[in-house]
């Protein structure tokens, strides 16, 4: 089967994908925007997890190709699972994970198993590889290292394919070379990068690979934690909290769309505050930023501090309430962002090196170039407070007393 790609031109998948393609789990993703609301940032972000998930698989065979494995008893179910990696997302999934908790990780064992238990289950387990396919995407402890780190691991298959299809469909001219794919090999039982060539550092390698992590950065800083994004995930991740304590059943949002979700939001079936928010992020009404504290401003131990303290839902609404009182407004048109540390789990990639094996970010003696890239990376978290326009900008002032005061 033979599938044209604006990213990877022409991808060509086994005809027996498509009994998995053509299931209702996979087919909804094609309503699941990669990039949630980054739509209102970059016009151009409206490409699909399912088309991710097309290019996943096909970066996943470039990388059995490139580690000599495409041959392998494993092959297979490493290809069915890299197309079925995401099949339990949700809408706007990353910012219910993980910026405004409300679910667990959607590759976690606790979401996939659902996810995987409706009409996809029977072409999966007709398959002859639809079993180890299963271990790899349920986390089974006998599954290789290997196979699994190409689906889920430091450098995988969905790395390489979301680096290339964000930066294409956002306008952003950035982009790695192929040839990165030449500096893996299994390592010790896992998919890492070889650095080493005769007892000496390849310094083209090394930079294939750290061109690979200054993209992932550039990305990161533009657009996955660009703050208009930001606001508008928090709003609906607020509007979400509060149609729940309406009665929505948040594993219900499994059967949804993006657009699916704004508008049962916006319907009033789950209250009006609900209602408020879908309507002002559908008609692009964000919320603006009214103090922001990141971690060169703040430091590290006290991010933390507040991130524990707005951590559970509770004490967060709290926060909005006061804040929001303080300012002579209704509570709903106050939200606090306080997503964890963003994780650059791509720098511990098992590394060749002259020396041995070790984590890129961990070499003996260190390595000044990584840590500065790596330090960049957690420069970028923050905790902010976005309000509704009307409430600026006295807002910012009685923000910037009250997270003091935690």
């Amino acid at each position: 089967m033979l599938v044209r790609d604006p990213v990877w031109g022409d991808i060509e998948l086994p005809d027996w994908t498509r009994s998995l393609l053509d299931t209702r789990e996979m087919q909804r993703l094609r309503r699941v925007r990669q990039l949630g609301l980054a739509y209102l940032v970059y016009p151009g972000a409206q490409h699909s997890r399912f088309e991710h998930s097309l290019g996943t698989a096909h970066a996943a065979r470039l990388i059995l190709t490139a580690i000599g494995r495409e041959g392998d008893p494993w092959a297979d179910a490493v290809l069915i699972a890299a197309l079925l990696h995401d099949i339990a997302h949700v809408p706007f999934g990353h910012t219910f994970e993980d910026e405004r908790p409300l679910l667990p990780r959607h590759d976690t064992e606790g979401r996939m198993r659902p996810a995987l238990a409706g009409d996809i289950r029977r072409p999966l387990h007709e398959l002859p590889a639809g079993e180890q396919a299963l271990g790899l995407l349920l986390g089974d402890g006998a599954v290789p290292h290997w196979a699994r780190d190409v689906v889920s691991g430091p450098l995988d298959a969905d790395l390489l394919d979301y680096l290339r299809r964000d930066a294409y469909m956002t306008g952003i001219r950035q982009q790695y070379d192929e040839r990165v794919l030449q500096t893996l090999e299994v390592v010790d039982g896992r998919l890492g990068v070889r650095l080493e060539r005769h007892g000496r550092i390849r310094p083209d390698a090394r930079s294939e690979i750290l061109q690979l992590f200054r993209m992932r950065y550039l990305l990161t800083e533009r657009v996955y934690l660009h703050h208009t994004k930001i606001a508008a995930g928090a709003m609906v991740a607020k509007a979400v909290e509060l149609a729940c304590e309406q009665g929505l059943d948040p594993t219900s949002l499994l059967g949804l769309g993006d657009d699916a979700l704004l508008d049962l939001l916006a319907s009033g079936q789950y209250g009006d505050e609900a209602k408020e928010l879908a309507d002002a992020v559908g008609c692009r009404r964000l919320y603006k930023r009214a103090f922001v504290l990141d971690r060169p401003s703040a430091g590290q131990a006290r991010l933390e501090q507040l991130r524990l303290a707005l951590e559970p839902r509770s004490a967060r609404r709290e926060a909005e309430e006061r804040i929001a009182r303080a300012g002579g407004a209704p509570s709903v048109q106050v939200v606090i962002s306080c997503p964890p540390p963003p994780e650059f789990r791509e720098m511990r990639v098992p590394t060749r090196l002259p020396s041995g094996v070790y984590p890129l970010d961990a070499p003996p003696g260190g390595d000044r170039e990584v840590d500065l890239l790596a330090d960049r990376y957690r420069d970028l978290w923050a905790v902010s407070v976005f309000v509704a326009p009307g409430l600026m900008p006295r807002a910012a002032d009685i923000a910037r007393a009250f997270l003091r005061e935690i």
